[in-house]
């Protein structure tokens, strides 16, 4: 497995070794030590979620806040997505900023979100299947999320048309007016 720091370092992109012929394929999608040896960090995840997205269906910007903050390290089983990480940590030099990455089944890459990111992602195949891994229980009374297209944010979307969101998502508030992390 390879792993790449993106602009905001403690963001880190997993591309695995893919072992394939004519039967299909196999690669190691997550193994503790090794997510150890080359992020440096040692972390227990404690839940695997699983969804489905049509195309153009928008999640997020979600995250929780302290003490139940939630590292996620995310995947695409089936389609292609463009996830995203920003960077919610009130005293970081990148507070504000934010990184993405395609993910598919296609690449088969991962990508870590530390705790105090705030994370979403955009479905931009048919439909597609994400799973991603959690280093804390979900917590509603701790859950936030930020407007995906809050301008001082300002993600680049790679999107035509509105996105299709949720309630939850629509409600979305706007960074100036988020929670952020104090320290994490």
């Amino acid at each position: 497995m390879e792993a790449t720091r993106l602009a905001i370092p403690e963001v880190v992109l997993f591309t695995p070794k893919v072992f394939g012929d004519d039967r299909g394929f196999f690669f190691e999608s997550f193994n503790q030590r090794l997510f150890e040896e080359l992020t440096g960090i040692q972390r227990h995840f404690v839940q695997d979620n699983h969804s489905k997205s049509v195309q153009g269906v928008l999640r997020g910007l979600h995250y929780q806040l302290s003490p139940k903050a939630q590292g996620k390290l995310v995947r695409v089983a089936s389609g292609e997505v463009f996830d995203v990480a920003v960077d919610l940590r009130k005293h970081s030099p990148t507070f504000g900023r934010w990184v993405g990455a395609v993910l598919s089944a296609e690449n088969k890459q991962q990508l870590w979100i530390p705790e105090g990111f705030g994370h979403g992602f955009v479905t931009l195949s048919e439909q597609a299947e994400f799973l991603y891994k959690t280093t804390n229980y979900y917590a509603p009374e701790y859950d936030r999320c930020i407007a995906w297209n809050d301008p001082d944010i300002g993600i680049d979307w790679p999107i035509q048309a509105s996105p299709l969101l949720s309630a939850k998502d629509q409600a979305g508030k706007s960074f100036k007016d988020a929670d952020y992390f104090e320290e994490i």
